[in-house]
């Protein structure tokens, strides 16, 4: 028998060659070709048909368009990521490591939406139902009527989902689910491209919420195709170490709220529970202040929290290091730039190494500010003032920019107890804010002047 002919998809768009090549044709990704069973031979039709509802054509004034209702799961911090709750026929990807609680939160939104009416159901191609029940008993979810169905053949979970028409069913997880109309292996490109086609459709013609779980690479994205992150609703990310109790759940998608939100959930015998004052998870508690340490007001989509930045400055030899972990490094590199130039603080000969505590990544330019006065604190060994902050964008002609919603985040750091600000100029607030003295502040060497006069 002649050997069966193989084909090569392309793990970032999808994209099929004959045989394998170092750089995708199609879209130009280097050693995302990964080998693969042909499909087999089916009646030709259009697998990605739109998962619309084809319609008349009409104009954008004349379509009766309302608000989507939304559902809340019974965890505060899972619907404030989803944006207020799920979403009738929304389909949601959620994503993160091995172990980090992703089948445990969803286990817990199902019931807590079981116990308050809704139908739902539990579809499982990695434990069996057994395995299921036991974790939902050590959750403390005694007697709980969510459905669950342990099956991967796609066909057979379709037509569950048309038989019992819940209102929320989870697939966990998407890479384990097949389709006979095809011969390569569940996990595969395709297969993956394929059954995510599947139940997006069947989630936009019955109503019914999905919620995929998928795996994660190596580099913390999903696994599979970027057509699947285009393909459904929201996509949610799990962040967080699994050696710690905490566990964040960012949104990186949402076409029904805001995106960059996320929701802070401790993990205990019970399962995960939401935190409802995130900012004493990423504040140290030190009994006197400390040199090198600045607190900073971070928006992490609507919501201000407050994050220590550490530093530690520390001689280097030739070849000093520069290592963030929650910051940009090559914006490290930029501030420290900024401060020899404008600010006349040399750490050329120096180690400097800056620090985000708790685990959180910050991505916003804001934190430029605290991280410059982290690194002066930690080089002239003298620490900022107790109960002080800063936020800002720092730019590389040395001015001070403003950082968006910053009556809010001044107005978060005073409800915590804080008392002393440094702010850009134009955040200063028009109205004094009660108990906070504010320093605003136009350049770098100004806001160096402050801080030596404070300390």
């Amino acid at each position: 028998m002649a050997k069966e002919k193989t084909v090569y998809i392309c793990s970032e768009c999808g994209g099929a060659s004959p045989k394998w090549l170092g750089k995708c044709p199609g879209c130009s990704a280097w050693n995302t070709l990964i080998e693969s069973a042909p499909q087999s031979s089916v009646p030709a039709r259009n697998r990605f048909a739109s998962l619309a509802q084809t319609a008349e054509v009409a104009t954008l004034g004349d379509i009766d368009a309302v608000d989507m209702a939304r559902t809340p799961t019974g965890h505060e911090e899972l619907d404030r990521v989803l944006g207020g709750g799920i979403v009738e026929g929304g389909v949601v990807l959620i994503g993160g490591d091995p172990g980090i609680g992703k089948s445990t939160l969803l286990l817990q939104a199902l019931d807590s939406l079981q116990r308050s009416g809704q139908n739902t159901l539990y579809v499982t191609g990695e434990e069996s139902g057994a395995q299921v029940a036991l974790r939902s008993r050590r959750l403390g979810l005694d007697n709980s009527q969510v459905k669950v169905l342990a099956e991967i053949q796609l066909d057979k979970i379709l037509a569950t989902l048309a038989a019992l028409q819940p209102d929320v069913a989870v697939i966990d997880s998407i890479q384990t689910v097949y389709s006979d109309q095809l011969t390569s292996a569940p996990g595969s490109v395709a297969q993956v491209r394929e059954c995510a086609a599947h139940l997006t459709r069947a989630a936009k013609a019955s109503g019914t919420a999905i919620v995929l779980v998928g795996h994660v690479t190596k580099e913390g994205a999903l696994a599979g195709p970027r057509v699947l992150e285009h393909m459904v609703d929201t996509v949610l990310y799990f962040e967080g170490d699994t050696h710690s109790s905490f566990r964040l759940v960012r949104a990186i998608k949402n076409r029904f709220g805001a995106v960059n939100e996320i929701g802070v959930f401790a993990m205990t015998e019970k399962g995960l529970k939401g935190v409802s004052n995130p900012s004493a998870i990423f504040l140290s508690q030190h009994a006197e202040p400390v040199p090198g340490s600045c607190v900073m007001v971070t928006l992490e989509g609507t919501r201000p929290m407050l994050v220590e930045i550490q530093a530690l400055v520390d001689s280097g030899g030739p070849s000093p290091r520069r290592l963030s972990v929650g910051l940009d490094r090559d914006r490290l590199a930029m501030l420290l730039a900024v401060l020899h130039r404008h600010a006349g603080v040399a750490c050329m000969d120096q180690d400097v190494f800056v620090n985000a505590v708790g685990g959180v990544r910050i991505g916003e330019p804001a934190a430029d500010l605290a991280v410059l006065l982290a690194i002066t604190s930690s080089l002239r060994g003298k620490p900022l003032p107790r109960s002080f902050f800063a936020f800002g964008e720092v730019g590389l002609a040395g001015e001070v920019r403003p950082a968006p919603r910053g009556q809010e985040r001044l107005r978060e750091a005073a409800k915590l107890g804080f008392s002393v600000a440094l702010v850009p100029k134009a955040n200063a607030p028009r109205k004094p804010v009660e108990g906070l003295t504010i320093h605003a502040v136009e350049r770098v060497e100004q806001a160096m002047d402050i801080v030596r006069s404070l300390s």
